[in-house]
């Protein structure tokens, strides 16, 4: 067998950052995800189901998260404040090859605006970038989702442009502002 015949994955991780762990997802999180995606402001950016159930949430818990990771396509974590799941962050559209990623999040509407979508970034920007050896880790926000793009750019990410029509949401398709972080940004932007 060559390193070609494998696909590389990732291994169940935690994280933190200060007072945030980067978790997996258990099933004890499904009644704070349906929660959270129930949210107008979360279903307003992400093409999620609508409604969103508790069942959409046992399913993402159970067999998404889980595929992604072992089939090596993504990562997915609860982020959790001490006691309470506040968001979910992941690492998708993984290409092993190139060493490049793009990290995704959204933050349950009883924990905005305490810096939980730029921290629990970070974390896992400088372990993807450190830890598993990644060259880049891009990250897309809606041209109108502006408190998802200060997150990027607070986290250290630096703004490349507008990919005109990249996203979609319920109401039809979006500009997305692309951003990433590469090694060098790690020492220029120290946390």
């Amino acid at each position: 067998m060559t390193a070609l015949d494998t696909t590389p994955t990732f291994h169940e991780t935690t994280l933190t950052a200060g007072d945030l762990t980067l978790r997996p997802l258990t099933h004890s999180d499904a009644d704070d995800v349906a929660e959270a995606c129930q949210d107008p402001e979360t279903l307003l950016w992400l093409p999620i189901p609508r409604p969103y159930t508790l069942a959409n949430a046992q399913w993402f818990i159970g067999t998404f998260a889980p595929r992604q990771r072992e089939s090596g396509e993504g990562i997915v974590f609860a982020i959790e404040s001490p006691g309470r799941l506040v968001g979910v962050i992941d690492l998708k559209h993984v290409n092993w090859a190139y060493r490049v990623a793009e990290v995704g999040y959204w933050v349950a509407p009883w924990a905005r605006g305490r810096g939980v979508a730029s921290r629990a970034t970070r974390a896992l920007a400088e372990w993807t970038i450190c830890h598993q050896r990644f060259e880049r880790v891009e990250l897309f926000a809606a041209t109108g989702n502006v408190a998802s793009q200060r997150a990027a750019e607070k986290a250290g990410f630096v703004r490349e442009g507008v990919a005109r029509n990249a996203g979609y949401v319920h109401d039809g398709r979006v500009d997305m502002v692309l951003f990433s972080l590469v090694p060098d940004d790690l020492q220029r932007f120290p946390r």
